[in-house]
């Protein structure tokens, strides 16, 4: 048993670097067109907002359906502080993840005591506040209307004598500025999985009273995964917002939230490499229904149907997810059981 594990952790670091080499070399590959690239660029996108929502529903046990009110906040915040004072991209990354994780604590702090359908109820009037404040203060955002005029990302290089490098639309430079992101985000999560903050959220999803008994602070715990989940959302926005170069409010609906939702149940909850296959599968899925919804006379919006199913058929079939950590599949198991219980004694009677 111990001569295996060796082999198999070889294995996986074989396999992630085999698929690291692959994403490195696929903006150079002939059959990838702007298309390709483009979609290339948005699943990397919806990977950074997949690992920052799966902080809470998969590291602590609390369903969040605002998060795209995060993902919000960081786009505006990086569009406004581009249009109104230029400030560089590199800049405006640490201010839109500080701001996110500011909004993160001050809605998780007084409603984080609530559980369950109460806590998501909350979550989700937030992130439709959100976009009513963002339609609505048209002296700030421009409303409806819209915000246009966001410039690019650039790499200034004017004081080594070269030109100003602007990383605009769908090209491999992008692709490459988002993949750094995805990955720098992918090792700080691994580190908070390994860390005693990732322990103690660990503690409390399997456990909230046994982790009280342990002396871990609850509230403090859940306040900081909220704070570390809204920056990260807030990140991905910052980039969408330099990357989209216009926002409007109707970017940031509910309906985001419930497809990064299901990028993590899919890839399965607490993994953070199952997430990533998750928001791989969800937004292939959606580029495909792209093009075979108006074939069959449907609208675009009928795809949230297939979503609401895939969800249905993992709930029966996989509640824990494609690829489950083993505490998750254990939970998910022996609730199957209590649920079992009473059935069979009401048989008996």
């Amino acid at each position: 048993m111990n001569a295996s594990n060796p082999t198999k952790k070889n294995t996986d670091i074989i396999l992630k670097l085999g698929i690291l080499f692959l994403a490195v070399i696929l903006p150079f590959a002939p059959f990838v067109s702007e298309y390709m690239l483009h979609v290339c660029i948005l699943i990397l996108l919806y990977m950074i907002l997949a690992l920052g929502l799966n902080v809470i529903p998969g590291f602590n046990g609390l369903l969040d359906l605002g998060f795209v009110g995060f993902y919000g906040i960081g786009a505006y915040t990086s569009g406004l502080l581009t249009v109104h004072f230029g400030l560089s991209y590199w800049v405006i990354i640490p201010l839109a993840a500080l701001n996110g994780a500011l909004w993160g604590v001050l809605l998780g702090a007084p409603t984080l005591r609530l559980t369950g359908d109460y806590f998501a109820i909350v979550t989700f009037g937030f992130s439709e506040l959100v976009v009513l404040f963002l339609t609505n203060e048209i002296w700030l955002t421009r409303g409806p209307l819209g915000l246009p005029g966001i410039e690019p990302a650039s790499i200034d290089l004017s004081w080594l004598g070269l030109p100003v490098f602007y990383l605009e639309g769908d090209t491999p430079e992008v692709y490459f500025l988002i993949l750094g992101m995805v990955l720098a985000t992918l090792f700080i999560m691994h580190r908070i999985e390994t860390s005693r903050l990732g322990r103690a959220w660990f503690a409390i999803r399997d456990d909230e009273l046994a982790a009280v008994s342990c002396g871990i602070n609850i509230l403090n715990y859940k306040v900081i995964a909220f704070a570390i989940s809204a920056g990260v959302g807030a990140v991905g926005g910052s980039f969408y917002a330099r990357w989209a170069m216009v926002l409007s409010p109707s970017d940031f609906v509910f309906w985001e939230s419930f497809l990064v939702l299901c990028m993590v149940v899919l890839g399965g909850l607490g993994n953070i490499w199952g997430v990533l296959v998750g928001a791989a599968v969800m937004v292939g899925l959606g580029e495909l229904l792209r093009v075979i919804l108006p074939m069959l006379g449907l609208p675009m919006n009928s795809r949230f149907l297939f979503y609401g199913l895939i969800m249905v058929l993992m709930m029966r079939l996989k509640p824990a997810g494609l690829f489950p950590i083993p505490a998750v599949a254990a939970q998910m198991r022996a609730a199957k059981v209590q649920r079992r219980k009473p059935a069979t004694k009401a048989v008996e009677q």
